[in-house]
């Protein structure tokens, strides 16, 4: 399974009662296909809000992005918890909506050991015949997934890559060992160039939102060799790349790319508590950032 260099990790819209808005759904689908070059969505991750979503509606949100992606991107599910036997049963059920692949998260709060961070993953793994792309983010899950921990499941048959927003040090060792065809993504959108030239893959995406065709363009250009227009296009976007969670001050991932897509002409509603939207002086940042 290839899932593309240009993941994005769709946000979930909203309406005005709180509840997913399914006809801006499709109007956002099809705009970071079509518009934004989009390879691959990763549904009800991090950016999802999958915190605040039900299991019922991810299982919703699985199965309408099938159905109304119809073959022109792969979907990742995100079925990854803190709680190995539900991440089992949520894979299973995303399975059966007909998702491309699965993204699992480490394990959140209990602070697992190497070894059970190893058999949780290789636990789900083998509740399923998808593709599995692994989810190393220390700042919101408390533990790192090990370089030897990686390598060790990258053995596992359907584990297949990683999103990994660990330093480049530790994606270079698991690049430089990885069994082949095991890809490694960048995690951070700020690293998506230095990722690629470590012998990344591609990029796990928030800002491809707003400048996704952009970013395709960066990694294209970058795989044809032109190292220097990279680069230059790289510093063009690297202000989008941090300003996203830096706006003025940190913001949590949604926040401030569901207003941006608002200023854009695709307004996806309000985040969910315990997250708040942003203020005016973010707003105005924003507004700046993107115009």
């Amino acid at each position: 399974m290839d899932f593309g260099r240009l993941i994005t990790a769709m946000v979930t819209p909203f309406d005005a009662s709180g509840a997913i808005d399914w006809p801006t759904a499709g109007k956002l689908i099809d705009y970071l296909i079509e518009e934004q070059q989009s390879d691959s969505l990763v549904v009800a991750g991090t950016t999802g809000e999958s915190p605040t979503l039900s299991e019922e509606e991810k299982l919703e949100l699985f199965q309408f992005v099938v159905k109304h992606a119809a073959g022109r991107c792969k979907v990742i599910a995100g079925t990854g918890s803190n709680n190995t036997a539900h991440s089992i049963h949520l894979t299973k059920a995303a399975e059966a909506c007909g998702v491309d692949g699965i993204l699992l998260v480490a394990p959140y709060y209990n602070k697992p050991s190497q070894e059970g961070l190893y058999q949780h993953f290789k636990a789900v793994a083998e509740s399923t015949s998808l593709p599995i792309m692994l989810y190393n983010v220390e700042g919101r899950t408390g533990v790192n997934i090990s370089v030897d921990t990686t390598l060790r499941l990258a053995l596992i048959e359907n584990v297949v890559a990683t999103k990994d927003c660990a330093s480049v040090d530790q994606l270079i060792q698991i690049v430089s060992a990885a069994p082949s065809g095991f890809k490694v993504y960048s995690g951070e959108d700020s690293a998506t160039l230095p990722v690629l030239s470590v012998g990344g893959y591609g990029i796990v995406s928030v800002a491809s939102h707003i400048v996704g065709a952009e970013m395709k363009r960066l990694i294209e250009t970058y795989l044809q060799g032109n190292v220097q227009e990279a680069a230059r296009l790289n510093g063009k976007l690297f202000p989008v790349f941090k300003g996203l969670f830096q706006c003025p001050h940190p913001v949590p991932n949604p926040v401030a790319v569901k207003y941006a897509l608002g200023l854009k002409g695709l307004p996806v509603g309000d985040v969910r508590l315990p997250l708040v939207t942003v203020n005016e002086a973010e707003a105005e940042f924003i507004r700046a950032l993107i115009h």
